[in-house]
């Protein structure tokens, strides 16, 4: 039984849930170099570390929210957080890469059962439109800081523990948010029981799962290869078959009809849209932090504070705004905001740019990732009814996790390709190919082929071959800003011509006294409702 729901403690333990799953989304990424000196792993077992838990959590987010309209919210958040954190503190004590990768797959598991209830609770308790704005808004500033503090967090425990601490520490964390969630989130019940949909479940996991792999291995396949085409062929069937499956459902898992609305379909490609450009910034941003600026893990992620400062406060400040003045008009503008970031940074950001410069850039940055992600959140939830929320989450969440990947992909694809061929024409033809090789590699590789050389008394060869790195590393993050503003734009024009302002006078968005009264019912103290 739940206790007399507070919703300060209520909107904290589904906050702190939601900021446990991001920031394990970046979290792990700063113990990879650590990874490979103690664990002895290789480049693709350590892109799988990160990818195995990328590739599970977007697979299973719809089956998950599905499952979690059909058999309660509360409970499916509790399972989560459990697997969760037990298969993080196991994580800890793997001695191959093989264990690691196993561990940070059912840690997938575990985040895709935590994350859609948190969305789809917050919105079944807070009911009116400005109350769910601001918890929305809450909810997606804890999302972005997360995300940004990942870093911080890990290169902070790092300095002072082993790897294994970034996985130990998650276990207690995700205990504390049990207790909470279990003291304080009410059970929720559904308008209508329904049948599950199992034809729905098996194709939404495997689309999600073929397409999220297809694009985390096109770049080492070659996004032209037979192997990339043949994945994405693969995933069109697949979801072709899920959409026609799902109209032909009597009770489906999705009603794919939605996708009709504007609020829901627009606002999810926004969505998309801006994790696109937030994960290609942190791909990008990290590695000028501490390949050309030499800033430690710990100090780079110090120095992102900026940004996930700005995050928070667009966030809540733009879905308040998007009640007031239009969803379209927030929307739009955060994007042009992030459009201007990178066209900005493309042609500004050099080596001996001064931080002050960058903070700022980041700030413009953050403030349109906050007013874009938290106000397009708000117009998806609003488009789905109370019984489908947790379905809602999930698409909202997949879109996220389709988004994020694309940004690290596409822009990493787009970044080597430019600093490879910019490398050919820098580095000196009397450099052997075999070192030349190692330089291309990236320009970390680059850099500590230049300390060899400088080692081995051949000062002048090492100087060519950093100034080199740092020329080709500078035309390639320049060219993958380009990308990800030309994105940004494109996000903007289609919010602009298709994402209606405010939602209609009926729908989701509008509740009766009475459906007020019930839902203040269902989460009255000592009720007890069917999971």
């Amino acid at each position: 039984m739940t206790r007399s729901p507070s919703k300060p403690l209520l909107l904290v333990a589904l906050l702190l849930a939601s900021f446990m799953i991001n920031l394990d989304t970046t979290l792990v990424n700063v113990a990879l170099p650590t990874l490979s000196q103690e664990l002895g792993a290789s480049t693709s077992q350590l892109q799988w570390v990160v990818d195995a838990y990328n590739l599970v959590f977007a697979a299973l987010l719809l089956t998950s929210g599905s499952l979690s309209d059909r058999f309660g919210r509360k409970g499916m958040l509790l399972a989560g957080l459990l697997v969760f954190g037990a298969s993080s503190f196991i994580g800890g004590y793997a001695d191959s890469p093989g264990e690691l990768i196993a561990a940070r797959a059912v840690m997938g598991l575990g985040a895709a059962m935590t994350f859609p209830p948190t969305l789809a609770l917050l919105t079944g308790v807070f009911t009116s439109r400005k109350e769910r704005a601001l918890s929305i808004g809450l909810w997606g500033a804890t999302a972005g800081v997360a995300i940004a503090l990942g870093p911080i967090v890990g290169g902070f425990l790092l300095k002072h523990y082993s790897w294994s601490s970034i996985f130990y520490a998650l276990g207690p964390v995700s205990l504390a948010v049990m207790v909470l969630v279990a003291l304080f989130v009410p059970r929720t019940r559904t308008a209508a029981t329904h049948r599950l949909d199992y034809a729905g479940l098996v194709l939404s996991g495997a689309f999600m799962g073929l397409l999220i792999y297809t694009i985390i291995e096109a770049p080492n396949r070659g996004w032209s290869s037979p192997a990339s085409l043949a994945g994405f062929a693969g995933a069109l069937v697949l979801m072709i078959a899920f959409v026609v499956g799902e109209r032909r459902a009597a009770e489906p898992m999705l009603d794919v009809r939605l996708f009709k609305d504007m609020r829901f379909s627009a606002a999810s490609a926004a969505v998309t849209v801006a994790f696109f450009t937030l994960f290609g910034f942190i791909f990008l941003i990290t590695q000028f932090f501490q390949f050309i600026r030499g800033y430690s893990p710990l100090s780079a992620g110090v120095h992102l504070l900026p940004v996930a400062a700005a995050v928070a406060v667009g966030s809540t400040v733009g879905t308040r705004l998007a009640v007031r003045i239009g969803t379209k008009a927030i929307v739009t503008a955060g994007l042009v905001l992030q459009a201007v970031f990178y066209f900005w940074v493309a042609g500004d950001l050099t080596p001996t740019l001064s931080y002050g410069v960058i903070a700022i850039q980041m700030v413009v940055y953050g403030l349109g990732m906050g007013l874009t992600s938290a106000p397009a959140t708000e117009s998806i939830m609003g488009a789905v009814s109370a019984d489908k929320a947790g379905v809602g989450s999930a698409v909202n969440d997949s879109t996220r996790l389709l988004g994020g990947t694309l940004g690290v992909a596409v822009i990493g694809s787009v970044y080597a390709t430019v600093y490879s061929t910019k490398l050919d024409s820098a580095l000196p033809a009397s450099l052997p190919s075999a070192l030349a090789n190692r330089a291309h590699e990236s320009v970390g590789a680059a850099f500590g082929l230049s300390g060899q050389l400088a080692s081995q008394n051949q000062p002048a060869l090492a100087n060519t071959v950093r100034q080199a790195a740092v020329t080709a590393f500078d035309h390639g993050l320049s060219i993958g800003c380009i990308v990800a503003g030309i994105v940004a734009v494109a996000g903007a024009l289609l919010a602009a011509a298709f994402l209606p302002a405010h939602p209609p006078q009926s729908g989701p968005d509008v509740l009766s006294d009475s459906d007020v009264r019930e839902r203040s019912l269902s989460s009255a103290p000592g009720a007890v409702h069917p999971q």
